[in-house]
């Protein structure tokens, strides 16, 4: 679904991202993992068009993305922003169907892909008149997920979605997030720092530093074959985070 070939980017002085070179297979999970500052943002940005590579190139779906290509090629691309990014101004509703309205769908296509968002990530249908603001954090968190996923995109991006939620409602996000991309078979790329959390969604783990891919592969991988001492000493250092949040909370 992505090839990424020598993407670098620089900002100022800063290189967030280092010749890159990444490939990601159609209908898997793909976890960008590492230390602050690393560039996991800069790297999903960039497979949104919302950052422009320097140098290198991105190809989507076998497609090379270009400035004249990315107003379409977003259309195929749900993404999910830190804190949800919802219009405080406009109801749960509004939010999930404002680029169906834009676009033009009828009010009985928008009405029947409401009521199919609703049921797919338990969001209770009398809260779309509700404006953010009169919302908990992972009622809005599953407002930013359906407006993501409201023009069945083929993929799915997510910049640490549940960072900023309390562990008993994140817990139960991401169950439900793991059962919404079993069911849809959609290709994920998700940002998160949390190790257990990318070991609990991940087909494959990307883990960077200082712009650069050290090593890609499952969670067994980086734990059993590190690629430098550098990958042992991150594992160890959420080592008692480790197993997946099932089997962290179960008695």
């Amino acid at each position: 679904m992505f090839e990424l070939a020598g993407v670098t980017k620089r900002y100022g002085d800063v290189l967030a991202l280092d010749a890159v070179d990444l490939e990601i297979e159609s209908g898997t999970t793909c976890v960008l993992i590492g230390p602050s500052g690393c560039g996991k943002s800069t790297l999903l940005r960039t497979l949104i068009g919302l950052v422009q590579p320097d140098q290198g190139r991105v190809n989507i779906d076998s497609e090379r993305a270009t400035a004249k290509r990315w107003p379409e090629l977003r259309q195929r691309i749900g993404y999910v922003v830190q804190d949800g990014g919802l219009f405080p101004h406009l109801t749960a509703r509004d939010n999930v169907t404002l680029m169906a309205r834009q676009l033009g769908w009828t009010e009985a296509r928008i009405a029947e892909r409401t009521s199919a968002q609703c049921a797919l990530t338990s969001f209770p249908t009398d809260a779309l008149t509700r404006y953010p603001g009169e919302l908990s954090g992972g009622q809005n968190q599953r407002v930013a997920l359906m407006r993501a996923l409201f023009l069945d995109p083929q993929v799915l991006l997510l910049d640490e979605p549940l960072g900023a939620l309390d562990p008993m409602i994140r817990h139960g996000l991401q169950v439900d997030l793991k059962s919404i991309f079993d069911k849809l078979h959609k290709t994920v790329v998700m940002v998160t720092h949390d190790l257990a959390e990318a070991a609990y969604f991940a087909d494959q783990i990307i883990l960077l530093r200082d712009g650069q891919v050290v090593q890609s592969g499952s969670a067994e991988s980086l734990m059993q074959r590190p690629a430098e001492p550098f990958v042992t000493r991150f594992v160890q250092a959420q080592r008692a985070q480790w197993a997946a949040p099932d089997a962290q909370r179960s008695p």
